[in-house]
């Protein structure tokens, strides 16, 4: 079996090398150039664990192949993922111009049925403008091949994307096409072994599905971050808290735990949009119109925190931060709750000095020249700093020496942004302890 992805960014890249794996041979498209040379050197344009290795051994054993030209790949293939970026209009919708141009030029270039699935995230009604692009592309052509549209979202988790994909917990297939059904089964048999985890719907219900459990996931973040801060006004403990409504299993322990805020690619994007698209059917998300803005105010809580203890003024003083991708085991910096604090920490007169065990090179792309000082290790980061700032959770983080971190700071200070620190132990060591909520 033949297939097509369409973008080599962090879904399509992660669906088709994990496709190849299993034998599926799988040709993956990019107008990138630069990109595609480097992916067929094994240089990798996202980290991702285990991507790096699942790419250059299928690669190698030519059932993952990269080019540019997008009508040589379709040729043969039974289905084609559009997997393009749909970045955010200034009004908060998705941008599809990247989906319909792709469609566009299947259009222009098929010669034979296929399937054509997003997996880009995409809002209700997407499927039937992917429809109308082919079509149009066909009518140019005045050719009149057959062709099915189905919605394909992926639910991987940055940072286990891989075994995300090769084990799911669900497989959520938009089709309004017997024969697509059946090539989609076809397609997902390898992932279906050990129990059958597709869910078969309409189209616009899995595009729904997607956005969905997006919002679902930021709104048990955003409300944990709201029963945090009053907690720590009623001097309550947010984590006793989360472990006291965490044991209901209709409530769960997962994305209950209090931070500094939600970002990357997905979460704050994926909001955005679907109250974009409540809003053109003239109809508010309350709901999600708060959970953006408890996120928008939870990035700000930890340098309120620092002001608090030192002052409006920073002039003069340095910080150690911890942690500048938004997540742990990904180098995304897309919507980081470091990149908010690093601002504000700047403009209140403070130097920055950040290590991250894998997004400095992202985050160069951010911040250039002496807005940061990138540090070699995390002990490095704080000598001579006035205080610690821990802003991502990395497991190298979790145990400090808190000996040597006396000997280097000039005061004993931690801000905890994702309560990860025992606060009764920090304080017979001698430290200030200050978390999210407790």
């Amino acid at each position: 079996m033949k297939i097509t992805v369409v973008g080599t960014g962090y879904v399509g890249l992660v669906s088709g090398a994990c496709f190849a794996d299993v034998g599926i041979e799988v040709v993956c498209v990019d107008i990138d150039q630069k990109k595609i040379d480097k992916l067929k050197q094994g240089v990798m344009p996202i980290y991702e664990p285990g991507l790096e290795e699942i790419v250059v051994r299928n690669y190698e054993s030519g059932r993952l192949k990269f080019t540019t030209d997008l009508g040589e790949a379709i040729q043969g293939s039974e289905v084609a993922f559009i997997a393009v970026g749909t970045p955010p209009g200034e009004d908060g919708s998705a941008d599809l111009k990247y989906v319909l141009a792709v469609a566009d030029e299947i259009g222009q270039k098929m010669s034979d049925y296929i399937v054509v699935a997003t997996k880009s995230t995409v809002p209700v009604t997407t499927g039937k403008k992917v429809e109308q692009a082919i079509k149009s592309a066909l009518e140019k052509r005045d050719r009149a091949l057959d062709f099915a549209v189905a919605s394909n979202p992926e639910f991987l988790k940055e940072g286990a994307a891989v075994e995300d994909f090769l084990k799911p917990d669900r497989i959520v297939i938009g089709v309004e096409d017997e024969r697509a059904e059946k090539i989609m089964r076809r397609l997902y048999k390898p992932f279906q072994l050990s129990g059958e985890r597709i869910i078969y719907m309409d189209i616009p219900s899995a595009e729904m599905t997607k956005y969905t459990a997006n919002a679902m996931l930021a709104t048990k973040i955003s409300f944990m971050n709201d029963i945090a801060n009053l907690c720590e006004l009623v001097g309550a403990n947010a984590n006793m808290v989360r472990k006291g409504i965490g044991s209901d299993p209709r409530i769960g322990n997962k994305f209950i735990y209090p931070g500094v805020g939600y970002g990357g690619s997905c979460f704050p994007k994926d909001v955005k949009a679907i109250v974009r698209t409540a809003k053109q059917y003239g109809y508010n998300l309350r709901v999600l119109q708060s959970v953006e803005d408890v996120n928008d105010d939870q990035k700000h809580v930890l340098v309120k925190k620092v002001k608090k203890h030192f002052g409006e003024d920073l002039t003069g003083m340095t910080f150690a931060m911890w942690g500048l991708s938004f997540k742990p085991n990904t180098d995304d910096m897309r919507e980081a709750p470091a990149i908010v604090m690093i601002d504000e920490l700047r403009a209140a007169g403070a130097e920055v000095k950040a290590y991250d065990p894998i997004a400095m090179d992202e985050a160069k792309e951010v911040y250039v020249g002496d807005k940061v000082t990138y540090c070699k290790d995390a002990y490095d980061a704080c000598i001579d700093a006035d205080a610690l700032l821990l802003v991502t959770e990395w497991s190298e983080f979790r145990l400090p020496s808190w000996s040597a971190l006396s000997k280097l700071l000039k005061n004993k200070v931690v801000f905890d942004g994702r309560n990860i620190y025992d606060a009764k132990y920090l304080k017979e060591e001698g430290f200030e302890h200050y978390g999210i909520g407790i």
